[in-house]
């Protein structure tokens, strides 16, 4: 009984001294563990200084989704997609036969869309995604063959280094361009009233005198110009410019997708996945028997080659051309309003603790329960406009991740946050979490604190940085993920103007010794 007695105790005294060192050190355990005998549970409020950073023309080439349209921002102004890409062969060199004809030259290029409901018939009903402006807006599409060859490698970087292609270089593909436009069809709705059609498409084949049906989910489906395929593509393969994707990439450079205003329509835009796009030509040849039957083929030109996103920017709000403007940004006591676009866009520079705000949390012994940043949107300056689903945070000095980030393992990185909460429809907001790296900042003295910033993000999975065409300001580069999002929104800033509850805050909840 003593003997027994005795070690109850001393693992009663081996559990205390455990708990109280596990306690003392600066990590995530315990962060549930508020208020206790030793510790008040407290919330801080730090001010931050946060300003306006405009986005100058910036490197947009090979994106995972690109624009395409016209979108009508109030808040913003104007921007205007077009796009250019390489194509290329799916079957090099291939056998053409004798007396090829073309039948038909269709490009397709798949929407972003979600099946609502099918009909007893089979038949599907779609709503598609991505689409930013009125359901009922047109665009004048036109498609050239690209006469502007766009190369792997920069030679000015001795070819060691991937070429860059920029937002700004419109003018430079629409010089460009070859011969007429290849979407050429009567039918007004491929080119001068183009729409983003939500309707499925059906194609019936007939095989053994039954029709069989395949039904497709909505997407771009344009009728080419058969002629100029049968010379560019069908005729070419005699002369070898189809033996290798090399050499027909420097034959048949690519194409150049420019968008314009439809008369007086209004526009949209969408954004494409435009590497699942096609061109498909079918054609009939004689075979080599003696009579005259004739055989069907096809050959698939695909648009996975080198691309870049082209974008122009007019009708500027002028509150957003204001604010942007490097004489009205206020980089000491931060800007009243935050405006933060995709594409080439702005963004928000933030700055976190002066020196001595620092220190003194330092000297405190604080351990850091959890701490965020809340950025409140503005409703009366963003208007109708419509709002970006995430915003990210990211160390600017460095153009990487906070450790936050890398921290987060859950689905979609949800507990970093920086999702769209409009359960207050008066008030959404964007919380963003960044409690490790104010834990750090805090146990390491020798932490650098660096600036954030704040973007538009299309997918929070993409944190690589393009280049900027020239530098501005304090970047001299832009998150990818951000160039690829038409979107934007507008916050309250850290003057002292802005309303206190609105204000933008760093908000700490720490636990201190008694």
């Amino acid at each position: 009984m003593y003997n027994n007695s005795f070690f109850k105790k001393i693992l009663l005294v081996a559990c205390v001294v455990f708990l109280y060192s596990c306690d003392k050190d600066y990590n995530s355990i315990g962060d549930g563990l508020i208020g206790d005998n030793h510790f008040d549970f407290v919330k801080y409020t730090s001010n931050v200084v946060a300003y306006n950073q405009k986005v100058g023309p910036i490197q947009s080439n090979n994106l995972a989704v690109n624009a395409l349209g016209i979108y009508d921002n109030p808040a913003f102004g104007t921007t205007t997609a077009s796009f250019a890409t390489q194509i290329v062969l799916e079957t090099i060199n291939p056998t053409i036969g004798k007396n090829p004809v073309i039948e038909s030259v269709v490009l397709t290029i798949p929407y972003f869309s979600t099946l609502t409901a099918t009909d007893a018939s089979g038949d599907g009903t779609y709503e598609l995604d991505s689409i930013q402006g009125p359901s009922v807006g047109k665009i004048k599409l036109s498609v050239y063959e690209s006469g502007y060859f766009m190369r792997d490698l920069d030679p000015n970087a001795n070819f060691q280094e991937a070429q860059k292609y920029y937002t700004n270089q419109n003018s430079d593909f629409n010089t460009a361009k070859v011969g007429s436009r290849l979407n050429s069809s009567l039918d007004q709705s491929q080119n001068d009233a183009f729409f983003f059609s939500a309707a499925q498409y059906k194609i019936t084949v007939t095989t053994d005198g039954k029709d069989v049906i395949t039904r497709v989910a909505p997407g771009m489906r344009l009728d080419l110009n058969t002629s100029y395929f049968k010379t560019k593509i069908i005729d070419a393969s005699a002369s070898g410019k189809l033996v290798t994707n090399d050499v027909f990439k420097e034959y048949f450079r690519g194409l150049y997708f420019q968008v314009e205003k439809s008369g007086s329509s209004s526009s949209n835009m969408a954004l494409l996945d435009f590497r699942q796009g096609k061109i498909t030509i079918k054609y009939k040849e004689d075979t080599s028997d003696s009579d005259a039957t004739r055989i069907e083929k096809s050959i698939v030109l695909k648009l996975t080659g080198n691309s870049v996103s082209l974008l122009e920017q007019s009708n500027t709000n002028t509150s957003y051309a204001n604010a942007t403007n490097t004489a009205n940004i206020n980089t000491t006591l931060g800007d009243s309003k935050l405006y933060i676009k995709g594409g080439e866009g702005s963004m928000s520079v933030l700055e976190i603790f002066n020196t001595t705000e620092l220190k003194t949390i330092r000297d405190s012994g604080w351990l850091i329960n959890e701490a965020s940043i809340v950025f409140h949107v503005d409703p009366t300056a963003l208007g109708t406009a419509a709002k970006p689903n995430r915003i990210y945070l990211y160390d600017l000095n460095n153009n990487r991740p906070i450790v936050d980030y890398y921290n987060d393992g859950s689905a979609g990185k949800a507990v970093f946050g920086g999702i769209l909460n409009t359960e207050k429809t008066e008030d959404n907001t964007y919380k963003v979490g960044i409690t490790n790296h104010i834990r750090n900042l805090i146990k390491n003295a020798d932490s650098t604190n660096v600036k954030l910033g704040i973007v538009v993000t299309e997918d929070i999975n993409t944190i690589s940085s393009y280049k900027l065409r020239s530098t501005s300001g304090v970047i001299s580069q832009f998150p990818k993920a951000s160039v690829m999002s038409p979107l934007g929104t507008i916050f309250y800033g850290s003057s002292a103007a802005v309303a206190d509850d609105k204000r933008l805050k760093l908000e700490i909840y720490y636990t201190k010794p008694n």
